[in-house]
């Protein structure tokens, strides 16, 4: 920024505040005298910049106000940005090329044009080919040139937005057009910039950051390529622009991750909101070169901190039986899109949460895609009226239901819906849905509706009915939507099953807690036999003695195998697969894939993982550290020898420093399977 840039910015800043201690306050710093000096010095540079500043006290023009917004087509399309909440695709985004990490800041869109020095369009970006004229409001922003030395035709974008401060201390004063609070910054902030009364807009404190430049300036022929540059070069004409580091072609993630923790804090110091980064490509040629999507340009990824939300009207709740007994509620509100998507429906966890939100039909919520994948209800906006929606009987099989509560580890108590009949037709539906699913017999294909529908026929009694379909083949395939091709598949991936693995096995069974991660322990230390599991447990074996099998597992396991109808299964479903020997021979060849053979520094080791990781789920960690000759742990204790970190570690890290177990990142923990 130029002295002279900066001394405008420097004095409207001074001036505006005099003016409010005269005015607004009755108790004036500085004496006439020195208040017109300072004016006349701000007259004067304006003049010679050639930059006047919307909140100048040199402008005497009213604040206008409009009947209506008009709307206006973006000649250039002003989309969005791919998202992500992984560093790692970031990594992986910055590969050969030089980009610019910058701020997402949380409020509105809005394009500025200026044509021979003058600002004669502003509007928001609407649906990006579609906005609102909005020029009437852009005199009231706090530091939008109005007019600048640059005589070209410009267009830009940047974000209009209210610093957090700012909205602290509007947020309680003003309301919505629906006549309730302003729930964040955000809000108010597009609330301000579409109003109709640019004299309403000028109590907002709406500031402006630009942070694209569409066209314009080609004739800077030392720059035109470079998007630093050319943002860079704003600053001299008056514009504040969004905050942003730039990133080195090939950047490691902890190198970003490192950007990203300055940014953060430079716009906590700031005072401004955000909800993530942007990551976009320096290379004004190369952006060009990549194109778009119906939905955003190629040429940027936008960082997610927090899942955007959307409001919709919350109708009903629908109730669904599990194979535990357990009845879901999931909640049905209008249909709203998000991500591209249609969304009509999300979990509703449990009654706790139900009646945390005070949910009833025709409120108003607001539901997002958490990590962009579920559909989750954040919150209710009209509280206060709870109608009770828990059925008393069970939707399935009509028997009455039960209220009950439990203790998760580190979650509060909770309540939950029960159908105590084991017989209830949705409860044995979702157990052979369960049998059938990809991390248990893997049996491809064979969906839902299909099994329901086998069930109501009387083909379905037990799993090992699945193995016998073929009795049924003509009655198969004269069922609508079946046929000779449908019954083939369906009867070819169900004997494809038949080759199985321990895990998968165990999994199917179904022994509460009892997962994959679980399944592999117990593999490894069985040795891949079956019947040696049946008889340790049968013989009351203290599974807790395994790392990662805890009090409940283990109780679990003796229980399930101590029921006779559970022991007939397991011997008789046995004579229908053949079964290879060893640990899970799809996840080691999936993991000796990656890493070639066994790593020698974990071998024998016990690792656990703690926190949120880029990489890998849960099982996905817990199936690599197996493969790499292994135990997974579950907790951390004197016989941990590594502790894998990722973010919100909790409890875990500090256990494991106090113990003074070795702590890898999970990035660190990567290079080491690598090498």
């Amino acid at each position: 920024m130029s002295q002279t840039t900066e001394r405008i910015h420097e004095l409207v800043e001074k001036l505006n505040r005099y003016r409010h201690e005269y005015y607004n306050e009755d108790a004036p710093s500085v004496s006439d005298t020195v208040y017109d000096h300072l004016y006349d010095e701000l007259a004067h540079a304006e003049k010679e910049a050639g930059i006047i500043l919307s909140n100048s006290p040199t402008q005497t023009v009213g604040y206008k106000a409009v009947s209506s917004l008009e709307k206006v087509r973006h000649r250039i399309p002003l989309l969005s940005l791919d998202k992500t909440k992984l560093v790692s695709e970031l990594v992986s985004f910055v590969k050969d090329h030089a980009a610019l990490l910058m701020l997402k800041l949380d409020g509105l869109t809005v394009k500025l044009v200026y044509e021979d020095g003058k600002l004669v369009e502003g509007s928001t970006r609407g649906d990006g080919d579609e906005g609102e004229l909005i020029t009437h409001n852009i005199a009231a922003f706090r530091n939008v040139p109005l007019s600048i030395p640059y005589k070209g035709h410009l267009e830009l974008s940047g974000e209009g937005f209210i610093h957090k401060s700012d909205f602290e201390r509007l947020k309680d004063t003003l309301t919505g057009s629906d006549g309730k609070p302003y729930r964040n910054a955000r809000n108010l902030a597009s609330g301000s910039i579409r109003c109709l009364d640019a004299n309403t807009c000028k109590e907002r404190e709406v500031s402006f950051f630009a942070f694209n430049i569409l066209e314009g300036m080609g004739e800077f022929e030392d720059m035109k390529d470079s998007r630093s540059s050319l943002l860079l070069t704003l600053i001299d004409y008056g514009f504040g622009i969004c905050p942003f580091v730039p990133i080195p072609a090939g950047a490691s993630a902890e190198e970003i991750e490192k950007q990203i923790q300055n940014l953060q804090e430079l716009a906590e110091i700031s005072d401004i909101p955000i909800d993530g980064m942007v990551l976009r490509y320096d290379g004004l040629s190369y952006s060009a070169s990549l194109g778009r999507t119906g939905h955003h340009y190629n040429d940027g990824i936008a960082f997610k901190f927090e899942d955007d939300t959307y409001e919709t009207v919350f109708r009903s709740i629908e109730w669904k039986t599990g194979r535990s007994g357990e009845i879901a509620p999931v909640a049905l509100f209008d249909t709203v899109e998000i991500d591209g998507c249609e969304v009509s429906r999300a979990s509703l966890h449990n009654l706790t949460f139900i009646k945390k939100l005070e949910l009833h039909p025709g409120c108003r919520i607001l539901v997002s895609k958490r990590n962009m994948i579920i559909p989750h209800v954040e919150e209710n906006l009209d509280r206060g009226a709870y109608e009770d929606m828990v059925p008393d009987a069970c939707p399935c099989c009509g028997q009455p239901t039960r209220i009950y509560s439990r203790l998760v580890v580190n979650v509060p108590l909770t309540e939950a819906l029960y159908c105590d009949n084991p017989e209830c037709g949705s409860r044995i539906l979702q157990k052979f849905v369960h049998f059938a699913e990809k991390k248990a017999m893997n049996i491809r294909g064979l969906s839902e509706s299909t099994l329901e529908k086998l069930m109501e026929l009387g083909y379905l009694e037990t799993y090992q009915d699945l193995y016998h379909l073929d009795k049924y083949r003509e009655e198969i395939t004269a069922l609508e939507g079946f046929g000779e091709k449908s019954y083939e598949n369906m009867i070819a991936s169900i004997n494809e099953s038949r080759n199985t693995t321990f895990v998968r096995f165990v999994v199917a069974m179904d022994i509460p807690l009892i997962g994959r991660t679980a399944s592999r322990i117990l593999d490894g230390h069985f040795h891949g036999s079956l019947r040696e599991l049946e008889l340790a447990a049968l013989d009351r074996f203290d599974f807790t003695c395994l790392e990662g099998i805890g009090d409940i597992m283990s109780a679990n396991i003796q229980e399930w195998f101590r029921n006779s109808d559970h022991l007939l299964l397991w011997h008789n479903l046995q004579k229908e697969l053949n079964f290879e020997n060893g640990l899970d021979a799809e996840a080691s060849g999936e993991e000796n894939n990656m890493n070639g053979t066994n790593n020698s520094t974990f071998a024998g080791c016990t690792i656990v993982a703690t926190g949120k990781l880029e990489n890998f789920t849960r099982d996905g960690i817990n199936a690599r550290i197996i493969s790499l000759g292994a135990t997974p742990g579950s907790s951390v204790t004197q016989k941990t020898d590594y502790l894998i970190c990722g973010e919100k570690a909790g409890s875990k890290l500090a256990k494991a420093q106090q113990l003074g177990v070795k702590i890898l990142t999970e990035q660190e923990f990567l290079e080491m399977t690598a090498s």
